[in-house]
């Protein structure tokens, strides 16, 4: 079994790895993901931001679009949203 800290380093990994995978994938659309997995690149934005919210530091939705996206979201959806 994992200590509590040890735990925290691997979901930190993990989570900075499925984004590194999204980022690599820019041709999946988020309404697939939607349709396929239930959640999106929004959605995990959305829940970084309540997470860190939660611990006592608020983002903005432009904040944790940027950290999900790796690049302003407007942006992004100018490059890669079809």
């Amino acid at each position: 079994m994992l200590d509590e800290q040890t735990r925290t380093e691997v979901e930190a990994a993990a989570f900075r790895r499925l984004l590194a995978h999204l980022d690599s994938r820019k041709d999946v659309q988020n309404i697939e993901l939607m349709n396929l997995a239930g959640f999106c690149r929004n959605c995990l934005a959305k829940w970084y931001a309540a997470a860190a919210a939660e611990r006592g530091y608020p983002l903005t939705q432009d904040a944790s679009r940027e950290i999900v996206y790796g690049m302003p979201y407007a942006e992004w959806k100018a490059k890669y949203q079809k």
